[in-house]
Parts: structure tokens; sequence; C-alpha cells
């Protein structure tokens, strides 16, 4: 009954005129930005974040605002898979394996389509997850001590680190170069200065979203010029688009499985919707009774990727909520914002701000209807964004970012910084150094620091304390296998991929 008192108070939130506008908006926004190849949710919500300051939102409205954003990349990275054989972001990589010779064969409209269903399908039931199963792991939430907290920063930084690069060291690199900037500042115990040769504007530390807008929208913005503005019009051709009711009632099951095994995957720290997209792909594969057909236009080999996808999207808001740790790169870029916006995400939040929390969830399921509804009659309109020339697009990415984020703290030093952040990123990118542990570091370095030191001072500095229970042990063990497992599973992805060649 406190679950359904609790999605009451969240429609009444999100069912206002105000916030149903913002959902559509950041739904259609999304999309378009799933749609564009390379973009992907984790930069569409970075690039977007700054428009939340500039349009002066509130907390629930920010976040509404922003997961629609969220949920209609996932959404959008379908297009470009399927007509182009280019993911709109490595989540989709798994739906180019069947989407697109779908495409070849005359039936692209049927694949765009399906597609979208399964999407709605895996992002409406992960949503129920969510609401199931949040508020149970908020309680389990309050077990925790810092050596729990320790051991669990550390399992994200293991397991979204190790699944952001394909070499390890590089990603236990940047992890180390986001602590490190975390850093700056002033000391939280003693109130000494760290790192900061004597600037002023270093004194409160390195602002995450200046970071973040600098090391994804930034940095976007420098391959764009590096391209020298070459036009990303491609040419795309789309035909009739009908509803294939048979196609999808004939994936029903899959669509369920997938959404399972998707929704799984996000909830685990670091899993993220790649791992979720190639698990129900191999797992459809693996039950299929002609898995020779999967990779020449098998339709549930569009299904269950993309149900599986957007599953995990919905599946990586559970940790972020309830724990404070994001489940996937683009859940460390809202966690960012929730902070900004002084919202401590925790076990805690659904007790001290049930209207953002429960605002938020039923903000989602009205989201995904509208999703589902845009994408059937509109997909036309999003296929023709694929060919937007970048001198239209460099211009706006630009705009966004500096009038947000001088918006946000009116400080040219942070518009510098964030440039000098685009700069770095653009490099890192080069020399194939993931940015998403570096982001992961700098919002979670205090914390992680405060949780060690908070553990110390509880033993009188015996160490062993961090090993002291079975949550912090399993923690540890966890850790330990997600930053080794992606070896193995590298060799695993590179397998499907070769079919496309």
């Amino acid at each position: 009954m406190d679950t359904l008192a609790n999605l009451a108070l969240g429609f009444s939130v999100a069912l206002t005129p105000y916030t149903l506008t913002l959902a559509v908006i950041g739904c259609f926004l999304g999309t378009i930005i799933g749609a564009l190849p390379g973009l992907g949710p984790a930069n569409g919500v970075a690039i977007l974040i700054p428009l939340t300051f500039t349009l002066g939102l509130d907390a629930t409205s920010a976040l509404v605002l922003m997961t629609s954003v969220y949920y209609g990349a996932m959404y959008g990275g379908r297009i470009s898979s399927i007509l182009l054989n280019i993911p709109g972001d490595e989540p989709a990589l798994m739906t180019t394996l069947d989407g697109y010779p779908m495409a070849k064969q005359g039936k692209a409209g049927d694949a765009l389509v399906l597609s979208g269903v399964a999407s709605f399908v895996g992002a409406f039931l992960a949503t129920i997850g969510l609401v199931i199963l949040a508020p149970i792991l908020a309680r389990v939430a309050y077990l925790f001590g810092p050596a729990e907290y320790f051991a669990l920063y550390l399992l994200a930084f293991c397991t979204l680190g190790g699944m952001a690069s394909n070499n390890q060291a590089k990603s236990a690199l940047a992890a180390c170069i986001g602590l490190g900037i975390a850093m700056i500042g002033l000391d939280n115990t003693s109130g000494m200065p760290r790192f900061t040769y004597g600037n002023l504007h270093l004194m409160d530390g390195v602002d995450f979203l200046v970071a973040i807008v600098g090391l994804f929208a930034i940095t976007e913005v420098f391959f764009f010029i590096e391209s020298h503005g070459k036009d990303s019009a491609l040419g795309v051709r789309l035909g009739k688009v009908t509803i294939p009711f048979r196609m999808i009632a004939d994936s029903f099951w899959t669509m369920l499985r997938s959404t399972f095994i998707g929704f799984f995957a996000g909830v685990l720290p670091g899993a993220g919707a790649s791992l979720g997209s190639f698990m129900s792909y191999m797992a459809e594969k693996a039950v299929s009774k002609d898995p020779e057909s999967f990779g020449t236009g098998n339709p549930r080999g569009v299904a269950a990727p993309e149900a599986g996808n957007n599953a995990a999207a919905g599946g990586a808001l559970v940790p972020m909520l309830t724990l404070g740790v994001p489940g996937s790169g683009t859940t460390a870029v809202l966690l960012a914002l929730l902070m900004t916006l002084n919202i401590t995400p925790g076990p805690t939040l659904f007790a001290d701000r049930p209207e953002v929390v429960w605002g938020l969830i039923a903000s989602l399921l009205i989201a995904n209807i509208v999703l589902l509804i845009m994408n059937v009659p509109m997909v036309k309109i999003f296929v023709y964004v694929l060919q937007v020339p970048a001198w239209v697009l460099l211009p706006g990415v630009t705009m966004i970012s500096f009038v947000g984020i001088y918006s946000l703290s009116g400080s040219y030093f942070d518009l510098i910084l964030m440039v000098a952040f685009g700069a770095a990123g653009y490099f890192l990118r080069k020399l194939d150094i993931p940015t998403v542990p570096i982001i992961l570091g700098i919002l979670l370095g205090n914390q992680m620091e405060d949780s060690l030191r908070r553990a110390m001072v509880l033993s009188d500095g015996d160490w062993t304390f961090l090993f002291s229970t079975p949550i912090s042990i399993g923690l540890w063990i966890a850790a330990i296998a997600g930053f080794i497992a992606p070896m193995f599973l590298r060799g695993l992805l590179k397998k499907p991929q070769a079919i496309t060649d």
C-alpha cells in the first residue's frame, strides 16, 4: 500500500502540464541525440545539463528533463544502427547485427518499429522493477557503514572503469586522475588547502559539472573541428513505415526474457546497458531453434538487444538513487546533477525527498509511453536528423555549454577550466584513456576518502576493519571480479562484432 501511495504522489507531480511538457521535450531531444552516431546518452545528458540551470529548473523538473533525455537517447540509438550500420552509442552495437541486414532486405521500417516496441517493453518493465526493487535496496543500505561504503565505491571504480576501456591499466590510470582532481580544494577534516597553488578559485575544489561538460561536450566540439566540419548527411532513404503485428507477437517472449536479463545487468554497478544488450542478444541466440539465422536479419536479433539495453538503462537508476553509486556512465552524469542541486542520493532520499524520487519514477512511466507514441509515427522525422550538417550542431553545442556553465557560477575561471577539460578529454580519447572513470573519481573521491577516514577512526587505524563484515567482504570480491571479468568478456564481444565485417 505504501508503494501505491507513493506512486500516487509521484503522478500528482508528473501529471502537471509543466512536468509533462518537460518530459515530452526531453524525449524528443533525447531521441535526436541518440540517433546521431557517436553522441550517445552520456554525452547528450552532459551537453544539456547546463540548459537546466539556464532555465532555472527546480530539482524535480531538472531530473525529469534529463532522465527523459536519457531514455530518449537509448531509444534513438537504434535508428543509425539499423539504417546506417553505425551504432548511435555502444549499447546499440548489437542492434546492427540483425537490424542492418533487415534494412538491406527492404524491412527497415519493420525493424525500426519492432525496435521501438522492444525499447518500450524493456524500459517500461524496468521502471516497474525500479518501483519494486529501489525501496527494498534503500532499506538494505541502512546496514552499510563506512567500511561497506568504501568497498562499494571501490566496486563502482572497478566495474564501471573496467567496462569503459579495452585496457584495464588505462582505466585504473583514469580513475587515479579523477581521484587526484577530487583532492583539489580544502581538506574536509583539517580545512587546509590541497593542490590549490594559492588560486582562490580552486579553494572550493573543481566543480564536477564543469569537468563533465568539458570532458563530454567540449571534447565533442574539438572532434567536430578535427573533422573540418564535414557534413553528416548520409543520404538515408526509408520506405513506407507500417506496424508489423505478426513480427511483434513472435518476438514477445524475446522481449520479456531480454528485459529480465538487461534489468539485472543494469542494477549491477558499472555493468550498464552495453553488457545488458550483449547478454540479451547472446541468450536469445542460445535458446533459439535457428541460431544460425542471427546476424542475417532475424527480427528477434533486433528485439533482444533493444529490450535488454533499455531495461539496463532503467536498472542503472536503482543503485544511483538508493546507494548514491552510478550504475553507468550516464547515471554518473545524472548523479552530478543531483549533487549540484543539493540532493544527496542514498537510502534517506526516499524518506527526505519522496516527491523527487516518485515524481521521477512516475515521469519515467509516462515518458516511455510518450516515446512509443513518438517513435513509431514520427520515425521519418528522426531519420532526417541524421542528415543535419556538423556546422549546425557545432555552434549549438558550444553555446549551450558556455551559457549554461556561466549561468551556474558566473565565473570566467570556470569557463577557462571547462575548455581545459575539453582539451584534456580530446587528448585522453586520442590515447584511448576513458573519461568515465575520471568523472567517477571527481564525483565519488571525497565520499570515498571520508568513508576510509571514518573507518580508520572507528577501528583505531586497523585496516582489517575494511574486511570485517560479510557485506564488505562480498563487495571486495565483487570489485576484484568486476575488474578482471572484462578481460574475458571482451573476447566474447569481439566475436559477434566480426559478423558485420
